[in-house]
């Protein structure tokens, strides 16, 4: 059986050593970057499974890598290694397109547990893939091409956004908190602000709304989280 790829980017050597030991000991292949330029270098020749990324690094900040992976890559998750704790990190890992976020120091079994949720739900994605049209109103949104359109208007949509319809769909008429979204759709226990899921509403609400302002679709319950009618 082909061994699970995991990157790990971390210019801090001991750090990096023992994170390449332990994941070796759990039988994943692992692949090592020390710098931003590396990494990226390493991810187009190595194309591993997971990355685990440290937000402080040379050349390119990890903000950085993970923003030029997501420009070609929406699916293979990124979990940030950080010894920040501010709220404002978190957010702006997870705008960059940040699958989970761990703050140094991690115990083991945190760390080993997260890679498999990951995994798992990366999997989960990969295996129960609907490609079949998704429609409402005057939308239709073809999941092979990432690809829409509304009326004779034409446009492109991320898996994200993808993911956040098809959720949408399923619980047509639901009052869904945002938590509960950033869970389903992010995979994270996020307790901090929800700032990136609704820009990513604000995005999906330019693309299928006649306006954007007063949504007919995607319709927030304030204090709450989202509702979504597909009817008209």
């Amino acid at each position: 059986m082909k061994k699970v790829k995991i990157l790990v980017i971390e210019d801090d050597r001991s750090i990096l050593t023992g994170l390449s030991d332990l994941l070796d000991s759990e039988g994943y292949a692992v692949c090592t970057a020390e710098d931003g330029e590396e990494a990226l270098r390493i991810y187009q020749q190595e194309k591993p499974t997971l990355i685990l990324l440290d937000i402080m690094l040379p050349e390119k900040s990890g903000y950085d890598v993970c923003r030029e992976i997501r420009k070609q890559d929406e699916a293979t998750p990124i979990l940030m290694l950080t010894a920040k704790g501010q709220e404002v990190d978190k957010v702006v890992g997870l705008e960059m397109g940040a699958d989970d976020y761990i703050v140094k120091p991690f115990g083991v079994s945190e760390l080993l547990a997260r890679i498999r949720a990951n995994l798992r739900r990366s999997q989960t994605k990969s295996s129960s893939h609907d490609v079949s049209p998704l429609a409402f109103g005057d939308v239709v949104i073809n999941p092979k091409t990432y690809s829409g359109t509304k009326g004779k208007k034409e446009f492109s949509v991320t898996p994200r956004e993808l993911a956040l319809l098809r959720y949408f769909l399923e619980h047509d008429g639901e009052v869904v908190e945002r938590f509960i979204l950033l869970d389903e759709i992010w995979g994270i226990r996020y307790l901090g602000t929800t700032r990136t899921l609704d820009q990513h509403i604000a995005k999906l609400r330019r693309k299928i709304e006649d306006n954007a302002s007063s949504p007919r679709f995607i319709q927030t319950v304030h204090g709450v989280g989202y509702r979504f009618r597909s009817g008209s």
